[in-house]
């Protein structure tokens, strides 16, 4: 019986025609409305690695209470930053501007494609890789954009890539980006955003970092990231010569009621009211680009609280975005990863 020829749309490709570049971030939801934070949180709220309580026991509570209550609370948070534009997410927003960037920076090599995802919500990560595939790319290299490592971000970002690949035929070349918590472009690029920050406002009395928590148990079962987020904010510290008496490291986003890394960000910010400090400034070093754990969580609620509390001026460094300093970053990363398949 004779072969039958590929179908017209199959990607019968030269050996290595074109490599696919993928920014992936956390996600968001598509609106803030009740039913989008909904599916939102359902899918990123399911993920076995985001949490760890045995499946049944965390079904109930995820179905019976958590969906009932938390969408229209979360729903009121995210209007608080929403967008008006096409975006409507920050995060959204900043992932496909330094996508775009990055599409740009590689214009010169016409077999090399960029794109982004997210690991919940859209664009989702399997459409992407479609998407590329279908334009001819075998060969992917993927950045989770997380500096610090940790299995509920870096690690669930691969899960999902090497799930759209086990049920490939005709599986492509995979690289994953490592994760760069203590690149040299890395921290320069943090140092050069508070010397920025300095040159406008003037030195605070206080430079504070917050990292996204995740829980004690995670770390005590082998989770690099509290090592990572501590050497970040070390060398951070080291490049801008900072007093370390004059400097903080504290873990945000704390979620149900087992133990978290600590100390946490709201309960220091409160203390620091307390002491009449007169001039604070915080940043977010894990996060690449502002969403709602910044914007809000920090930006706003912080602020309120270091006021409330009696602390003098607050002022919320940007993290590092589609900025000068913060493309330096992915273009290093994604440079470093692509070697080998291509000189950038």
């Amino acid at each position: 019986m004779p072969l039958k020829p590929y179908p017209s749309d199959h990607p019968t490709w030269p050996r290595h025609p074109k490599t696919g570049v993928l920014l992936v971030n956390l996600g968001t939801p598509d609106g803030t409305d009740t039913p989008s934070m909904r599916r939102y949180l359902k899918e990123f709220l399911s993920d076995r690695r985001v949490v760890e309580v045995p499946r049944l026991i965390w079904w109930l509570i995820l179905n019976l209470i958590i969906l009932n209550i938390r969408p229209r609370k979360s729903g009121d948070a995210y209007a608080s930053i929403w967008l008006d534009d096409e975006d409507g997410s920050p995060l959204r927003k900043y992932t496909r501007l330094q996508a775009e960037h990055m599409a740009k920076k590689l214009a010169g090599h016409d077999d090399i494609m960029v794109d982004y995802a997210m690991r919940y919500g859209n664009p989702s990560i399997v459409s992407r890789l479609d998407k590329l595939q279908k334009e001819g790319c075998n060969r992917f290299v993927i950045v989770p954009l997380y500096p610090q490592y940790a299995a509920s971000t870096t690690a669930t970002v691969n899960d999902e890539v090497f799930k759209w690949a086990l049920k490939q035929r005709w599986m492509p070349a995979i690289r994953t980006a490592p994760p760069w918590h203590d690149h040299p472009v890395y921290i320069s690029a943090l140092a050069d955003s508070v010397r920025d920050h300095m040159a406008e406002h003037g030195e605070p009395d206080m430079l504070h970092l917050s990292f996204h928590g995740i829980p004690q148990r995670y770390f005590a079962q082998g989770d690099p990231y509290h090592c990572h987020c501590m050497k970040t904010a070390r060398l951070v510290r080291e490049e801008l010569s900072w007093p370390s008496e004059n400097f903080t490291v504290t873990f945000q986003s704390r979620f149900g009621r087992e133990p978290w890394l600590q100390p946490y960000t709201d309960e220091t910010l409160e203390k620091l009211g307390e002491q009449k400090i007169g001039k604070l400034a915080l940043m977010a070093p894990g996060f690449v680009a502002d969403c709602l754990e910044t914007l809000e969580e920090l930006a706003i609620e912080g602020e309120e609280i270091f006021h409330e509390a009696g602390g003098g001026t607050f002022h919320y460094l940007s993290c590092l975005n589609d900025s000068n300093h913060g493309m330096k970053v992915i273009e290093q990363i994604v440079k470093e990863n692509i070697s080998g398949w291509h000189e950038v």
